[in-house]
């Protein structure tokens, strides 16, 4: 019998809810779903906080299916059991720094981890077996049946496995104690849930990159899956992925270029995913596209991120001044002047001379006349001086889509084609980050090489006995065919992800000097004001607060755009309060034509604001007229607690919680990426 497991790989989400979970949406774009403690879907999410303001988990069904697509459970006639196994890791404090694309094989050994002399993190742990213990490896857990719950803690390991976890107790934050759980639904479905957002140390922290002595609960690993039947049929093996990553703000706003459109592209160009569309090197002139499954998705996701950022010059590409979707010849001239405003991604590594690489250059000019080229983010480098890349571009399978759109070569049939993969493997990493990744939100450049894939979308799987040998803290899963290990996905990304998530948000980057992003950390003027990934890590919403006492503890207007993480002034606030942020969504979702996206369910008991008067800072009283506004976390609890009932919540939850306040480098921090302290 052959049957087929879903998602291939899996994207489950951090949360600090200690009982009440998600789980993940089954479209791009989609709403993850509320489920009950067995991880059976009750419907459409209704709050993604519980009532103290903490962020559900979201776990991760997975699903087995046959050649009729039709899903095979225990209540399926001859099906005798299902058994999963999944083993989790975090092996970012055994891994290198993290370091803008160096150690990115794709360029060439020269641009190794040795060859580039990035330093480990906790670099003064020497030898392989002192190494691995800097992972967190609880080991595989094992569940078969209905309703079944095993967690990934110290006390619930196999037996005569080398399980490795961090100290139980530390200076500075909280101690990661589980990776997660996994669940059985009432039909022996799998659902893997991660960790609960924790994040400590015993060293001040030193970077947004990464810090000694530092664990965070981010995880991924393998999944694995048995079924076995009543008669003879012979069993049937599975397998597939899942990635742990940090919370999705806004879920129903899609990246430019996601990760399945990363794998997708991996898939096509490296893997003879589509024959006729790429073979031997080479484009297919005459492969005819899909508007609404290949073209339209693009632009549209183009045009959502004013939801999210404040890109004047999006909302106006996207303002449908002729018919996108008309083939003719007569619109012909619009279709390739529209598409001339795409940067042309470059090679990997670059071929032409700085000069002539489109990702390094920000206009599109047409005489004395200029607009930003599209899309209007960062690229993946606009950051170090190794292998720069300033702006971002469409993944080379997306822009080859759209040149055959301008061309005419496509159809605009009245519902999308189906795509090349399953549903599920779409959906799951649909909703991640692909491009820019300098890191990423999930995971990072590694997942554009091909060697990571078995095959298309499918994860390359290391053969280990891990009871004998434990995880690798030094086998880079892109330097062979060795295969991936679990954590291995995960591993390149900063650590604590809440530092990184902090940083990583908008960035000043020079346009007129290709060589060059940055002179004494500060980016090299003349720049540009560009964001990072909007839709994992917004930076301008709008309040979404239309009562009174809702607009009280905002203290603002309904409608009025604002910092997102407004109130969060360090990342030493981001790793305690991250929960406190606001998700992002679409209050008026039932008419498609027109969006409204609004902050929701922010914590604003947490905060309190005052406005500044100018005249502070000019030392002119006759400034004082105009005010700004300040936003900060209250000191005094009991304030928190007299807000409301949910304020009295979240109290309750800190100091059980027992956070132990953290401390920076007697050095201080460098300055953020974005080369500025200014947060608007």
């Amino acid at each position: 019998m052959k049957l087929s497991l879903h998602p291939s790989v899996g994207v489950a989400r951090l949360g600090n809810s200690p009982d009440q979970i998600c789980l993940s949406p089954r479209a791009i774009g989609g709403l993850p779903f509320d489920a009950d403690v067995h991880g059976n879907a009750l419907g459409p999410i209704t709050k993604f906080k519980d009532g103290a303001g903490l962020i559900k988990r979201q776990g991760q069904p997975f699903m087995i299916y046959n050649e009729a697509g039709e899903e095979i459970t225990l209540d399926t006639p001859n099906v005798s059991s299902i058994t999963w196994t999944v083993h989790l890791a975090n092996k970012k404090a055994a891994w290198y720094q993290y370091s803008e694309l160096k150690g990115n094989l794709m360029y060439g050994y020269e641009n190794s981890y040795t060859n580039q002399k990035v330093p480990w993190r906790n670099k003064d742990v020497e030898g392989r077996e002192a190494r691995q213990k800097l992972i967190i490896d609880p080991g595989p857990r094992t569940v078969s049946g209905r309703q079944q719950k095993i967690a990934f803690t110290r006390d619930q390991a196999p037996a005569n496995y080398p399980v490795q976890y961090p100290p139980e107790q530390v200076i500075y934050g909280t101690p990661v104690t589980t990776l997660g759980d996994l669940l059985t639904d009432d039909k022996g479905r799998l659902v893997v849930l991660g960790g609960y957002g924790r994040a400590g140390g015993d060293k001040p922290l030193t970077s947004y990159g990464g810090s000694d002595t530092w664990h965070d609960d981010i995880s991924d690993g393998s999944v694995k899956c048995v079924v076995e039947f009543e008669d003879s049929t012979p069993k049937v093996t599975l397998h597939a992925w899942v990635i742990i990553g940090s919370p999705d703000f806004a879920p129903e706003i899609v990246n430019i270029s996601t990760l399945s459109d990363t794998m997708f592209d991996v898939g096509v160009r490296r893997l003879q995913m589509v024959p006729e569309m790429y073979n031997n090197n080479t484009w297919n002139e005459n492969y005819v596209a899909n508007f609404k499954r290949d073209i339209l998705p693009v632009i549209d996701r183009i045009s959502r991120y004013q939801w999210v950022a404040n890109v004047p010059s999006m909302m106006a590409f996207c303002s449908f001044q002729f018919d996108y979707g008309d083939p003719s010849e007569a619109n012909r001239k619009n279709r390739e002047r529209y598409f001339s405003y795409f940067r042309r991604p470059d090679a990997i590594p670059p071929v032409a001379p700085p000069e002539e690489q489109s990702q390094q250059k920000l206009w599109k000019h047409n005489g004395s006349d200029y607009f930003p080229g599209m899309p209007l983010n960062s690229g993946s480098n606009s950051v170090s001086e190794v292998n720069i890349m300033k702006f971002l571009s469409l993944d080379d399978t997306q822009y080859f889509l759209m040149s055959q759109w301008a061309k005419g070569k496509f159809e605009n049939t009245p519902e999308p084609a189906q795509g090349y993969i399953h549903p599920m493997d779409a959906a799951s990493v649909g909703n991640c980050v692909g491009l820019p990744m300098c890191p990423g939100i999930e995971v990072t450049w590694s997942m554009q090489n091909q060697l990571v894939y078995k095959s298309p979308y499918v994860i390359h799987q290391h053969e280990g006995d891990y009871y004998a040998t434990g995880l690798s803290p030094e086998e880079d899963e892109c330097a062979s065919f060795r295969g991936c290990e679990p954590g291995d996905l995960t591993k390149r990304m900063a650590c604590p992800w809440q530092a990184d998530f902090f940083q990583c948000t908008i960035q000043y980057i020079n346009f007129t000097n290709p060589t060059v992003n940055k002179e004494d950390g500060k980016p090299l003027p003349p720049t540009y004001y560009s964001y990072w990934w909007p839709p994992q890590s917004p930076w301008d919403v709008l309040i979404g607060e239309i009562t009174e006492e809702g607009q009280a503890a905002a203290h603002a207007p309904a409608g009025l755009q604002v910092n997102y993480q407004r109130g969060i002034n360090s990342f030493v606030q981001m790793v305690e309060h991250w929960s406190a942020l606001g998700f992002i969504r679409d209050q008026n979702a039932g008419d498609k034509g027109f969006p409204y996206l609004v902050e929701t369910e922010r914590v604003n008991e947490l905060f309190t604001y005052e406005d500044v008067p100018v005249g502070q800072i000019s030392g002119n009283q006759n400034d004082d007229e105009t005010t700004i506004p300040v936003y900060f976390i209250r000191e005094n609890k009991q304030e928190v607690m007299n807000m409301s009932a949910r304020g009295a919540a979240l109290v309750e939850h800190l100091e059980a919680l027992a956070f132990k306040p953290i401390a920076v480098a007697a050095e201080g921090l460098p300055l953020p990426r974005s080369g500025t302290r200014n947060r608007y």
